[in-house]
């Protein structure tokens, strides 16, 4: 079975170096200034897959993510 992999949406915005802390990227979801795959998105544990696009502040991210 091919086990999916998969991040939130809060610690992808910090892993991006977008915002330094979870609670920054928390306030910006919830303030309503993300979107994901083009749709405003306001929850901050929404799961993200590889493919997935993330829009901050006009800067559009593609998510990657990789097996170790």
């Amino acid at each position: 079975m091919k086990s999916l992999l998969m991040i939130r949406l809060d610690q992808f915005l910090k892993l991006t170096g977008l915002f330094e802390t979870g609670g920054q990227a928390k306030l910006a979801i919830q303030a309503g200034e993300v979107f994901v795959n083009g749709e405003l998105e306001t929850r901050r544990r929404r799961q993200l897959v590889a493919g997935d696009t993330v829009e901050w502040n006009g800067e559009v991210f593609e998510v990657q993510l990789e097996s170790n």
